[in-house]
């Protein structure tokens, strides 16, 4: 029992259970809108099985594939998939119960959900190979959590409608734009190893640069979505705050690097939960 603990804690750690935050609001908010209200609790589960199974597939992938990248960064060299304590058996058969687990609650939820499923799971999976050969990583990355709300409005409607594109787009710009903020921190060694980042090719400051740009537009998009869904005095209040938010992060990183890690984990975790608060409000109120 002890050492199934043990092996449960280590892979955990492996896929950092707790970043799922980032994605389960925006799947959330866009079953709101799509159901102009509550879900129900069937849904309510598979949505948030689909998240985690689909999560634990790209971060179990992500890990795999980056073993001899992992060992010589400093920064993760004692992470479960290079230190012994997982080994590369373990991690593959993590990712196909995984996988067959989200394939399997697509299934359940509504045929357009399962038809497609694998494709989803081809996108997760790519991300982890980008960086070896193009710096559009940070992009692959936001497009893979950004197919979070229009799984969530799939499995709501069995549609994908306009407001929940726009609300995808948001997504995959936050999210590009934190992983460039995140990424510096990888920078020297990035150059040092030939693999392909931003930061590397760019630099720091022309980073910081696109980081911007790229949660401008995240926030522009929101904004879109809110206007598109018709919804109310909440749901742009919503939209508005992100945007302070992100200038709140910007600023946070470009004053000190050493809180990139802050930034990327607390302020990124608490904009996704006050934003699916604020979408709730709005169509409790609507």
């Amino acid at each position: 029992m002890q050492d199934l603990k043990q092996k449960l804690k280590d892979f955990n750690e492996l896929v950092m259970f707790e970043h799922s935050i980032f994605s389960l609001p925006f799947i959330f908010i866009a079953m709101v809108v799509a159901a102009n209200g509550w879900f129900g609790f069937g849904l309510l589960f598979l949505g948030a099985l689909a998240a985690v199974t689909a999560r634990n597939f790209a971060m179990g992938v992500n890990r795999y594939a980056d073993r001899d990248i992992d060992a010589q960064n400093p920064r993760t060299a004692k992470r479960p998939n290079v230190d012994g304590r997982l080994d590369a058996t373990s991690i593959l058969i993590f990712i196909g119960v995984n996988a067959l687990a989200f394939i399997v609650v697509a299934y359940l939820i509504n045929p357009l959900a399962f038809q497609l499923s694998i494709p989803i799971l081809l996108v997760l999976g790519s991300y982890s190979y980008f960086k070896r050969f193009s710096s559009l990583a940070h992009i692959i990355l936001g497009i893979s959590l950004g197919l979070a709300p229009i799984a969530g409005v799939i499995a709501v409607t069995a549609e994908i409608p306009m407001w929940s594109v726009l609300l995808s787009l948001g997504v995959i710009f936050w999210v590009a734009g934190f992983d460039l903020l995140y990424s510096l921190q990888d920078m020297e060694y990035d150059i040092e190893k030939g693999l392909h980042s931003i930061p590397s090719k760019y630099g720091a400051e022309s980073t910081l640069f696109i980081s911007a740009i790229f949660h401008g537009l995240a926030v522009l998009f929101w904004l879109l979505f809110v206007w598109a869904a018709g919804l109310g005095f909440f749901a742009l209040v919503a939209a508005l705050g992100s945007g302070f938010v992100l200038a709140y992060e910007q600023k946070l990183v470009r004053r000190d690097f050493t809180q990139i890690d802050r930034a990327f984990f607390t302020v990124n975790g608490y904009l996704g939960i006050a934003f699916f608060i604020f979408i709730v409000l709005d169509r409790m109120f609507a």
